[in-house]
């Protein structure tokens, strides 16, 4: 097997951000045979006032798959590439309603959130992708 560093582990995340929901399970069960955890969270709304719920889903998702433990320093961790990643997609979305999906994959001490947005502007829409990483010790 190939060690996966940080760069493998954000592809894998934006793997499962932009996943369709049967894509996403699929890829779920390959990854889990290499010590890959994932998992996939749909989001939409308003960004500004979808923060918090956004980094909410992507805490409780990481804890109910395994991604990390319940404990502060994982926590934060999710939280801090979460934000990271919405930094990166509110310039384009800021006000605006989109709707889109988190991806987050874990392997090792490598951490990656993968946030890909759809912003609804009249009958157009734009695309928006944010990706954040930390590190946390292996579990």
């Amino acid at each position: 097997m190939i060690e996966k560093n940080s760069v493998e582990v954000a592809k894998i995340a934006t793997k499962m951000a932009i996943s369709t929901r049967e894509e996403e399970h699929k890829l779920v069960d390959e990854l889990r045979k290499e010590d890959i955890f994932a998992v996939a969270v749909d989001i939409g709304g308003n960004l500004n006032t979808s923060i918090p719920k956004i980094i909410e889903r992507a805490l409780v998702a990481s804890k109910r798959t395994g991604i990390i433990k319940d404990c502060h320093l994982h926590d934060g961790a999710v939280v801090g590439a979460t934000r990271e990643a919405l930094m990166q997609v509110s310039s384009k979305a800021n006000g605006l309603s989109v709707g889109g999906k988190i991806g987050i994959a874990r392997y090792g001490e490598h951490l990656s959130v993968t946030i890909f947005l759809s912003i609804g502007l009249l009958h157009l829409n734009e695309v928006v992708i944010g990706i954040g990483h930390r590190s946390i010790p292996e579990m």
